[in-house]
């Protein structure tokens, strides 16, 4: 088998439903334009998993590299376990040994009927449901297209033109068709839903409850939330289900994660977090701390990690940052960029009891928590030290924090005064 690079067994198993409806192939597909081709307004998600993928299978089974699975390459290029290597477990195939496992994989006769120009003959078992952007935060490294709140600042600053299209999932005859494909579907494994700020989101409570009604409890239910809310209700609800995977992003826990992640405030975001996890343990939940490392908070990623460490819970992020470009860690010149690594060098020098270079791809193994929590350490570690440099995008970076601190009344040196001197070389 010569395509074990790039082969990903994701498009047998997996849709993603965009927040304007569109399907695409991967969570993790990277894109800045989604196929009108699929949407749920025209054909059911049942329709475009089984005839919409058949190039990208296609592709994966002749061994071609995909331009839209660049964020899992760079990810395996840095020894971080990538989205590729996390869909291939999923259906029992290891890199490792990845003839064996293909050969004995549950899904190979799928993989037989699309290499044979067949149909396949199962529907998608793991989601991810982006639900829209309605939500009370703006982070400054988010889009309109996650940040309903966002979305409104960026019209007032004249930085776009108009807001994103109107949600799938407000839609009442949109929920039920995708209820409809879920209740067709055996053995859903995942639903992972994402927002905006998930846990206010109306549709969540609905498809929840609409889960239940039909009694697919059985699915595991991800989500991820901003450390900003808290819903008993929604807390009822998923108590009803087997599993909840729960996610908490956060950047920092340091005053720069309120710049970061505006407009929360760190003692706010703590308690919240502390909430959450006490009720996950007592649930016996799987937790993940997830956080997009940027060029402003790399140097505090050490506190997400520590947390984690004590707490025994998972850290997440989803690839290296690529947009906004200007928000990437590649930005930072030698000497900021030799503090994150110091830093994050000597923290993982105190937990290198925690260090196995045999841990598996499986990041939600509970019994593995803090060994993958050190791989993700050590992904970041390689990653600044050995990230191309970019400092052709600080004018850029500059000209962005001129517009939305004119908007916010606050200044990013309130937050890391010793970033003065690199700032100020870009213009700010």
């Amino acid at each position: 088998m010569n395509f074990k690079d790039t082969f990903c067994s994701s498009p047998w198993l997996h849709i993603r439903l965009t927040s304007s409806g569109e399907y695409n192939f991967c969570r993790w597909k990277r894109s800045k334009t989604e196929d009108k081709s699929y949407n749920i307004n025209d054909i059911s998600p049942a329709e475009y998993f089984q005839i919409g993928m058949d190039d990208v299978r296609s592709d994966m089974l002749n061994g071609n590299p995909i331009d839209e699975c660049q964020w899992c390459y760079n990810m395996e290029k840095y020894k971080k376990i990538s989205g590729r290597q996390k869909q291939l477990l999923k259906t029992g195939i290891v890199l490792d040994d990845f003839e064996k496992t293909t050969l004995a994989s549950p899904y190979y006769s799928q993989f037989q009927k699309s290499a044979n120009n067949e149909k396949i003959t199962v529907l998608p078992v793991d989601w991810q449901i982006d639900l829209g952007n309605y939500c009370n935060g703006a982070c400054v490294f988010c889009t309109p297209r996650y940040s309903s709140k966002i979305s409104s600042e960026f019209i007032k600053l004249g930085m776009i033109d108009e807001t994103p299209p109107k949600a799938w999932s407000q839609n009442p005859v949109l929920v039920d068709k995708f209820i409809d494909t879920l209740v067709k579907t055996k053995n859903i494994k995942y639903l992972h839903f994402i927002g905006g700020e998930t846990v206010i989101t109306p549709a969540f409570k609905k498809i929840l409850k609409e889960l239940i009604k039909y009694g697919l409890t059985t699915a595991s239910i991800g989500f991820t939330t901003n450390l900003t809310v808290w819903d008993d209700e929604v807390n009822e609800l998923l108590a009803q289900f087997e599993q909840v995977n729960l996610g908490m992003s956060i950047e920092a826990l340091h005053p720069i994660n309120d710049y970061a992640r505006y407009p929360s405030k760190i003692g706010h975001v703590r308690e919240i977090l502390d909430r959450w996890v006490a009720l996950g343990k007592k649930n016996n939940w799987l937790m993940q701390l997830r956080t997009t490392p940027t060029w402003m908070t790399i140097e505090y990623l050490d506190t997400i990690f520590e947390y984690a460490i004590v707490n025994n819970i998972g850290v997440e992020s989803c690839n290296f940052l690529s947009d906004p470009r200007f928000m990437r860690m590649n930005l930072l010149p030698v000497d900021l960029r030799q503090l994150a690594i110091d830093k994050l060098a000597t923290w993982i020098e105190q937990n290198k009891e925690y260090i196995n270079p045999l841990v598996q791809v499986n990041t939600r193994n509970p019994s593995i928590v803090r060994e993958t929590v050190m791989e993700d350490a050590l992904s970041y570690l390689n990653y600044i030290k050995e990230a191309e440099l970019q400092p052709e995008l600080l004018p850029e970076l500059v000209s962005y924090l001129k517009q939305i601190e004119s908007s916010r009344n606050n200044s990013i040196l309130n937050y890391i005064p010793h970033y003065e001197e690199f700032l100020r070389s870009g213009g700010y």
